[in-house]
């Protein structure tokens, strides 16, 4: 999805996906809501150094919500030009569960696999595609982190990202 063109300046989360998640959360955000604190950024991988450039692209990545649309998970969203599609050169595929996975990626000329299913935040390449499960950002499960993620495409490259909401067993 396209962020809105009025707002393109500016750090909001596109209006269509604002809309779908706020339907989603059930009411549970109301404009009474307590402003979102700022995520912790755990940048999980060697390339991630700080701000963006001008020619990079910001794709937010969240999973897992069973309904619970944290206040911190939004925050760590503002920015993102898109959540999950085909973006600078880069094609991604977008499935729930891996396990379902009915093609092979490399065939099919996708850079990225995006997962969720299993709650538990992984990326690894393979085949030189890019797996990545951005965790869950909904209700805690287990002790595993509430987490999501941000792919940023830059040149026909791409790298993945890491945001922890709330960290393991707290």
């Amino acid at each position: 999805m396209r962020k809105d063109p009025q707002s393109a300046g500016s750090a909001a989360v596109p209006e269509a996906v604002r809309r779908a998640s706020l339907r989603q959360a059930q009411g549970r955000l109301s404009p009474a809501a307590p402003r979102a604190r700022r995520p912790r950024d755990s940048r999980q991988d060697a390339g991630a150094t700080g701000p963006l450039s001008r020619s990079s692209i910001l794709i937010g990545v969240i999973s897992d919500t069973h309904g619970l649309l944290r206040p911190e998970a939004i925050a760590a969203l503002r920015g993102s030009q898109y959540i999950v599609l085909e973006a600078g050169g880069v094609s991604i595929y977008v499935l729930h569960d891996l396990m379902q996975l009915d093609l092979k990626p490399e065939a099919a000329r996708f850079d990225v696999v995006i997962s969720g299913h299993s709650h538990i935040p992984k990326q690894e390449m393979r085949n030189g595609v890019l797996y990545f499960n951005p965790g869950s950002a909904g209700p805690r499960r287990l002790k595993l982190p509430v987490t999501l993620g941000r792919l940023i495409v830059k040149g026909g490259k791409v790298r993945s990202e890491r945001v922890t909401l709330l960290s393991a067993g707290h």
